[in-house]
């Protein structure tokens, strides 16, 4: 369960890549399509309309989901993940500021179709409609501050967390860190994969040896080692 195009890759590339090759089915449900995420400089000859940014993210989306071996993708809203009796829908990218350097909060011009406008019971229902189709073994999502604190990603735990309780389906949560109750994966060998889907997300990171340049300039080493908690 992620919120945007490149979620996907940040946060679970190599851990993906790691079940696909041990012969895992790996299913994704995106909620949005990151219309209002910035945009790497020089990535594109001009400034997008929000429209035509969200076709070039749900191709690039459609790209790394390639390179990473994902075997189904949905889209939140639409169905099989939209609850039944009801039209399906766009979820939004509901934006954020910067708290800290490393921590988001809200948007001050969240829109009505945001992802954070919807109730949280239509986005649970969305997710346990999904997961009723789907029938996972195992649903992997953000722990409740969605990694960074995205309002984006806090929703989708929270819906996440409903939904995994509505269906009876076991939840382990996505951890940056080892613990006592974490199992952890070292997946140093799945760099090259996680490297090639970053490269499909071009508008919204870049790639440099080993290293990843964000939109804002920030670097990180390529993402490989990743924990789940079960919930």
């Amino acid at each position: 369960m992620h919120a945007h195009p490149d979620d996907e890759t940040l946060a679970t590339g190599a851990l993906i890549s790691e079940m696909v090759a041990r012969g895992i089915r790996v299913q994704l449900v995106t909620a949005t399509r990151g219309e209002r995420g910035e945009i790497v400089a020089g990535s594109l000859t001009a400034e997008p309309d929000p429209e035509t940014l969200s076709e070039i993210r749900e191709n690039e989306l459609s790209a790394a989901s390639t390179i990473l071996g994902i075997s189904d993708r949905y889209w939140l809203g639409t169905a099989p993940a939209r609850m039944n009796g009801q039209t399906d829908r766009r979820y939004r990218d509901s934006g954020m500021s910067w708290i800290t350097p490393e921590l988001a909060g809200p948007s001050p011009d969240v829109t009505p179709d945001a992802l954070v406008s919807a109730s949280l019971d239509e986005v649970t229902n969305d997710l346990a409609a999904l997961i009723d189709v789907a029938r996972p073994s195992l649903v992997v999502g953000y722990d409740n501050a969605g990694g960074y604190g995205h309002p984006d990603h806090v929703r989708m735990h929270d819906a996440t967390v409903a939904a995994c309780r509505m269906t009876n389906t076991a939840l382990a949560e996505i951890v940056a860190k080892p613990g006592d109750d974490i199992e952890w994966f070292d997946l140093e060998y799945r760099e090259p994969t996680v490297a090639a889907a970053l490269r499909a997300h071009a508008t919204q990171v870049r790639v440099e040896g080993d290293e990843i340049v964000h939109s804002g300039g920030q670097r990180q080493a390529i993402p490989t080692s990743v924990g789940l908690r079960a919930r």
